[in-house]
């Protein structure tokens, strides 16, 4: 028959001095190796934080420890509790944990696109083939300094049967002035174009003033050089000078020819022209024309070229081009509204 677990009031109690005494002489050397142990260890920095165990690691050293306590017995349990304390505590000062980064509470930077945008492709421009041949530059106009002269409406006149009434008049107007003159036939050159339907050649400009031999004028021109010496070279060598004029050296009349550099018929050849050269004085002073002539000189031939503009329509001399540098231009060329050209 089994006995009762529950003790006996009559059965006196054992006395449990021995366990006590292992126990407390447990609890007695638990701390002095816990003490030597901290001692040996170095002293971390209170500041280091100690990371807690895992849950799992956690459980299962607890697992482990109560086992170990049930098979040690009631006897070493607070004496084991303490011991597995010390250790987890130096074990966490041996291999602290490193501390969990700090998150970022940056919360203004941008967030990654989910896809990143491509560009739009540029169309492809086609570029200019070029050219199967470079293009030619124009073509020169023909020169205009050849033998070929522009057209003039005088080129075509001819004398008629009988003298037209203006060329008689102007005849009658000559011999009033005094002007010596005898009639010349018909200057005209179909391939050149120059003409001269009544020509006459002169021999003097009025009373007692000579010109050079074969002075071949038309009427017109010679009236306007007799008047010309008349009106405006004898009153100037009388004022400059003290002297008559006596004479004028002609250098060019009637010339059937273009201008010079061409393009056009010069208006020697319509005998509408007369080139002088000098002038010679009753008192046998010869006056040049050219570039740089004496004072008293030049002042005589500046008066002669300023008073030539007006009674003519070209005037040209020193100064003028290189043809002109050494006689004066005097012509009738037909300009609009009737200008004149004098340089």
């Amino acid at each position: 028959m089994e006995q009762p677990l529950t003790l006996r009031a009559d059965q006196p109690l054992r006395p449990r001095s021995k366990h006590r005494v292992r126990s407390r002489g447990k609890q007695h050397i638990a701390p002095k190796l816990a003490q030597q142990q901290t001692q040996e260890q170095p002293t971390l920095p209170a500041d280091v934080p100690v990371p807690e165990p895992r849950p799992a690691e956690a459980q299962k050293a607890d697992t482990a420890t109560m086992k170990e306590r049930k098979a040690a017995g009631p006897k070493d349990a607070d004496a084991s509790a303490r011991i597995d304390q010390e250790k987890s505590r130096q074990g966490k000062r041996q291999h602290p944990e490193p501390s969990a980064p700090e998150l970022s509470t940056d919360t203004n930077e941008p967030e990654a696109p989910a896809a990143v945008p491509i560009p739009t492709q540029r169309p492809d421009i086609a570029e200019p083939e070029p050219p199967a041949a470079a293009p030619k530059p124009p073509e020169k106009p023909a020169d205009t300094h050849d033998n070929k002269m522009l057209p003039d409406p005088r080129s075509a006149e001819l004398p008629a049967d009988k003298m037209p009434a203006e060329e008689v008049a102007c005849r009658e107007r000559l011999k009033t002035l005094g002007v010596e003159f005898e009639e010349h036939k018909a200057e005209h050159d179909a391939e050149i174009g120059c003409s001269i339907p009544y020509p006459i050649i002169m021999k003097t400009l009025g009373k007692s003033i000579g010109i050079g031999a074969g002075a071949e004028l038309n009427c017109r021109m010679a009236e306007a050089a007799a008047r010309f010496a008349a009106e405006v070279i004898q009153p100037a060598a009388k004022a400059e000078f003290g002297a008559d004029l006596k004479s004028i050296a002609q250098a060019s009349a009637f010339v059937c020819r273009p201008r010079n550099g061409g393009g056009k018929l010069s208006e020697h050849a319509f005998g509408n022209a007369l080139d002088i050269a000098s002038f010679t004085l009753s008192d046998g002073r010869t006056i040049q024309v050219g570039p740089v002539p004496p004072e008293k000189d030049a002042n005589f031939l500046n008066t002669i070229r300023k008073a030539a503009c007006g009674p003519f329509k070209t005037v040209l001399g020193p100064g003028s081009d290189p043809d002109h540098a050494l006689h004066f231009h005097f012509d009738l060329e037909p300009r609009r509204n009737g200008g004149t050209f004098c340089q």
